[in-house]
């Protein structure tokens, strides 16, 4: 039996980002060569930096797929643990070292003998930055791989080790990134009327923005609009002659997410008349759609844990944070989970340390789902 803490600990030494996780999936191929060698009924494709397992099944009748993502984010780790990041301004803060320990904690159990039906672990790169289960999809890297259900997790640091969260709808929100940058002539700021504020502009546009979802968003669905890097001017007595914003959309239905698009496209456009400054916008949705659970899987997988000792199952609202998960999910029904971590600091914080507790817990709990599913 492999050493599951110590393989966790190991890839949280080794965070990369996406599709630049070359040491990570050297580390992965090496424990799942170790995992499958001498199985016959295991197949293994490599897709970039990607890993697919495919185990077939005896007498198979659909293919059920597992999948946990790679990478990292580009944060400088402040836990002072001994198993912190070794790769400077990297870190493992959304959890992605966990999920993929699970994962292969998961294969361990699944691979003591040929299930029934196919079983497809997939280890995806690039869920951070280039939603690279949807580069892998249009890749055609799936083909007869194709799983008829899919499932996967992302570890919660508010819940405590123990506790399990799904729901029956929407669990996580569609992203759209935004970068936009207005350009105008700088001066002096001592002859304003010499020169065209892209600060003002821009100052402007973050103020006007507010009103999409007060008032152009229906208040039970919500949207949030959030603007986190402005860069304008180089020091004070200098009219900036650019701006530029860097930002992100998330809703609950892809409907919203197109909404909000719009309406940001429209009032950006108006700002630029408005002040005599040019626009250049950007709007990165690609593969980072809303995840949305099948309703009739997320009651069958409730009702699972509900009866399994030790499994505590909560029904929870859909949260904000966004996964590119919900892409898979739009061509194969599943669903995704929350697992409890029980951490004082949040996911992408610089001190996001989980329970390891909730290794074990996963692997046992999860297993046992996956078990029923490919036996069925």
């Amino acid at each position: 039996m492999i050493d599951y803490q110590k393989i966790r600990r190991d890839l949280h030494q080794i965070p990369e980002i996406g599709l630049e996780e070359y040491k990570t999936h050297a580390y992965l191929m090496r424990v799942i060569d170790e995992l499958t060698a001498g199985l016959d009924f295991v197949e293994i494709r490599v897709w970039h930096t990607g890993i697919l397992v495919f185990i077939k099944g005896s007498a198979p009748t659909k293919t059920i797929g597992w999948r946990t993502d790679i990478d990292g984010l580009p944060i400088v780790e402040e836990t002072g643990l001994a198993c912190a990041s070794q790769h400077e301004g990297r870190m493992h803060a959304c959890g992605h070292d966990m999920h993929m320990t699970i994962a292969l904690g998961l294969l361990e159990l699944l691979t003591t003998e040929q299930p029934k039906n196919n079983l497809l672990f997939l280890f995806q790169p690039a869920e951070e930055n280039e939603a690279g289960g949807m580069l892998m999809y249009e890749d055609g890297v799936f083909g007869d791989w194709l799983p008829d259900e899919f499932y996967g997790l992302h570890v919660r640091p508010d819940l405590k080790v123990g506790e399990i969260a799904t729901n029956t709808k929407t669990l996580f929100a569609g992203t759209c990134e935004v970068k936009l940058t207005f350009k105008g002539k700088g001066g002096h700021a001592a002859f304003p009327q010499d020169a065209n504020d892209a600060l003002v502009a821009a100052a402007y546009f973050v103020t006007q923005i507010q009103t999409i979802v007060s008032r152009n968003v229906d208040p039970i669905e919500g949207a949030v609009i959030t603007f986190g890097e402005l860069h304008a001017g180089t020091t004070n007595n200098v009219i900036a002659e650019t701006a530029f914003l860097h930002g992100t959309i998330r809703t609950l239905t892809q409907e919203m997410n197109l909404l909000t698009q719009r309406r940001l496209q429209e009032i950006a456009e108006g700002v630029a008349q408005s002040f005599g400054v040019e626009l250049d916008l950007e709007l990165k949705q690609g593969g980072y759609l809303p995840v949305e659970n099948n309703p009739e899987l997320a009651v069958e997988c409730m009702n699972f844990f509900r009866n399994e000792n030790g499994v505590h199952m909560i029904e929870i609202s859909p949260a904000m944070t966004g996964e590119d998960f919900g892409y898979l999910l739009s061509k194969v029904k599943g669903v995704m989970f929350w697992l409890g971590i029980d951490s004082l600091y949040a996911l992408h914080h610089p001190q996001m340390t989980p329970n390891e507790a909730a290794l074990p817990f996963a692997i046992d709990k999860f297993g046992k789902l996956l078990k029923a599913k490919v036996n069925e």
